[in-house]
């Protein structure tokens, strides 16, 4: 059984210096400083959460770290632009671990709010607990594979690929194509 690390999973995401980047659902940080050290001072990390305490960690860990691309919002992403960026400013969105937390009728108001944001060209990676795992969430609250295609292809986004997130979750990003 094996987990792969933050760092394995960015380096399958094609980030690039200078992008902009939003992690929708930052937690601690986990993907923010790896993403964060890859953009360089010209580009810019955004972390979004609903959890204060969370972001204040993010943003000490920053400043410990000399991350100055990177900025805290508080986020309730369930919410229309929730998000609090404006429309069309990010190259990539990142929804790790996120979904299962969401309840199932508010699922597509996350996806469509990082439709939102993205820039047409633009991808979203997401990474949640596939339905094989006995670890993690219960089945109930796990989004599968199957139906997160489903509703991300319903909001707009092209599939583009599936990249390895390990034995207990699956990966794909997907694309905005159009405004």
């Amino acid at each position: 059984m094996s987990f792969i690390t933050p760092k394995e999973i960015v380096h399958s995401l094609n980030i690039g210096p200078g992008m902009t980047v939003a992690d929708f659902g930052a937690g601690s940080g986990h993907y923010v400083f790896p993403i964060a050290k890859i953009l360089g001072s010209g580009g810019k990390m955004y972390a979004l959460d609903i959890q204060k305490n969370l972001l204040e960690k993010i943003k000490t860990e920053a400043e410990e770290e000399h991350l100055d691309n990177v900025e805290i919002i508080w986020a309730d992403l369930e919410a229309e632009k929730g998000a609090r960026l404006a429309n069309s400013i990010v190259d990539k969105v990142l929804i790790a671990n996120l979904l299962f937390q969401v309840p199932t009728d508010k699922r597509a108001n996350v996806i469509r709010e990082a439709f939102r944001v993205l820039k047409v060209g633009g991808e979203v990676a997401v990474l949640d607990w596939n339905d094989v795992s006995s670890l993690g969430p219960s089945a109930l609250q796990r989004l599968t594979e199957s139906e997160a295609e489903r509703i991300f292809l319903e909001n707009g986004f092209v599939k583009e690929k599936v990249f390895p997130a390990g034995d207990h979750h699956y990966g794909i990003i997907f694309k905005k194509t159009r405004d």
